[in-house]
């Protein structure tokens, strides 16, 4: 399984050339390669400048940074009410679509999946505007029929992770949304469209475990995740699927296949070496699928991502501590005004 972000190969050649900085950096991931990326564009009004609404988010390692067709590319350091994200977004245009790129792990891989601000990552994309994410990740794989260099979209995540915090709410609010299909139909279906396009074996469903990390599986834990029937096995995007619902960003997986984790009689067990080495081999086709999953995007959604809130805040509207709204008025205000308009 895949658990170390690319960020090496983000050089500073790879910077100097297309990305004009402001006050930005970036990020990728570790247990579970993951791409993040958000598109966005951040144009200059009367000397002061302004974040446009973004159409994409894309959460993975730096590498993508490089990535044929992305133009117009500068950066953004953003602060949210949750601290700071990874790095800075890198943002551009993609297949006539504004972007924003975010690798999970910061620049030089430096953080632990234990100690990513999840939250931050995801709010940030919310404050660029970002109602789509797709988060490509390196996994581990538990099924004989998901080989290394292959794709799998899964459509199911299993929580095994003990450190994390996985929610914006508490302090007084109390928010329950459905997460019964946490990964976006829509996102997914233009994912598994862009393996096809990009020639490369991509997989529809199946469950990705998500472990605490940083270690990888003993022999037993991978026996027994085996006998559970997962899938694929990582350490990240479950956090992002549950903080993205919450944002009501739609959001999915493109999870690449590195090895067999421990499990496999005939493979010897996952190393960093194995996993960097099929990382590599597997970067340009990462890249195709990043870029055909863009293209192929609906340019209006018509899921239910988008009103995830809507029926999931409990706590008695006037009982919200006005700190608490404070923080979360970029996921609440569309809801508790309208009802206040109402009164």
């Amino acid at each position: 399984m895949l658990r170390l972000g690319d960020d090496d190969c983000a050089t500073d050649a790879v910077w100097s050339p297309r990305v004009h900085r402001r006050d930005a950096a970036c990020c990728v991931s570790t247990h579970d390669f993951e791409f993040c990326i958000i598109f966005l564009t951040s144009p200059i009004l009367t000397g002061v400048v302004q974040l446009q609404k973004a159409e994409i988010g894309i959460i993975g390692g730096s590498g993508l940074y490089a990535m044929p067709g992305l133009s117009d590319v500068h950066e953004e350091k953003l602060e949210t009410p949750f601290g700071s994200p990874s790095d800075t977004y890198v943002l551009g245009n993609l297949e006539d679509r504004k972007v924003a790129f975010l690798a999970r792990h910061g620049r030089g891989h430096r953080i632990m999946p234990t100690e990513l601000n999840f939250r931050a990552n995801i709010y940030g994309m919310k404050q660029l505007g970002v109602e789509r994410i797709i988060s490509v990740s390196a996994v581990g794989s538990l099924k004989e029929e998901h080989k290394p260099m292959d794709f799998v979209i899964p459509d199911q995540f299993v929580d095994r992770t003990r450190h994390r915090i996985s929610t914006f709410f508490g302090e007084g609010l109390v928010a329950h949304v459905a997460l019964a299909d946490p990964i976006c139909s829509e996102v997914a279906k233009s994912a598994a469209s862009a393996c096809k396009k990009a020639g490369v074996t991509g997989k529809s469903g199946g469950t990705y475990i998500c472990i605490e990390g940083p270690q990888f599986s003993t022999r037993a834990e991978s026996a027994l995740y085996r006998s559970w029937g997962m899938d694929v096995i990582g350490m990240t995007n479950l956090q992002e699927a549950k903080l993205a619902r919450e944002a009501e960003i739609c959001y999915a997986t493109v999870a690449m296949v590195t090895d067999y984790d421990c499990w496999h009689p005939e493979h010897d067990a996952v190393t960093v070496e194995t996993v960097i080495s099929y990382l590599n081999r597997n970067a340009e086709n990462a890249c195709k699928v990043v870029r055909h999953t863009v293209a192929d995007m609906p340019k209006t959604r018509k899921c239910k991502c988008g009103s995830a809130l809507e029926y999931a805040i409990l706590t008695d509207r006037s009982k919200i501590p006005a700190e608490t709204r404070r923080k979360l008025s970029l996921l609440l205000d569309k809801y508790l005004k309208t009802q206040e308009a109402r009164a």
